[in-house]
């Protein structure tokens, strides 16, 4: 019995590698996969900013509905000066500061992510 062998070009059993496009040059190129970046991007962002807002809205517009639904709080005095005028003029700037600072973090944040998704396509 003749036992058959095959012979073959040591290249045809390799893996066909596909040639793959770097991510940055999909988004620079405005190619469908490229767009699906920069809109997972803009809508975190988008996410973060409607939070935002939405807190920064509740926040002065809460104050300022207490301040005129409950009329009690104009009696009370912190040095002389009427305690929602405190609130508004001095105490809400420390946490207008706090908010900003966590939009920003959160902001880089959504970058630094958004950047290693695109780092890690090769």
């Amino acid at each position: 019995m003749n036992e058959r062998v095959r012979v073959i070009h040591p290249r045809t059993e390799a893996a066909r590698r596909v040639a793959t496009r770097p991510a940055s040059r999909e988004i620079d190129e405005q190619t469908g996969l490229g767009e699906l970046y920069m809109r997972t991007l803009i809508r975190s962002q988008r996410r973060l900013a409607l939070l935002v807002c939405a807190t920064v809205t509740v926040l002065l517009g809460g104050c300022a509905l207490l301040g005129a639904y409950v009329p009690r709080l104009d009696t009370v005095r912190i040095a002389g000066v009427a305690l929602p005028w405190v609130v508004l003029g001095v105490l809400i700037y420390p946490v207008m500061i706090g908010i900003g600072m966590y939009t920003v973090r959160q902001a880089e944040r959504n970058e630094s992510a958004f950047i290693e998704i695109v780092r890690r396509r090769p």
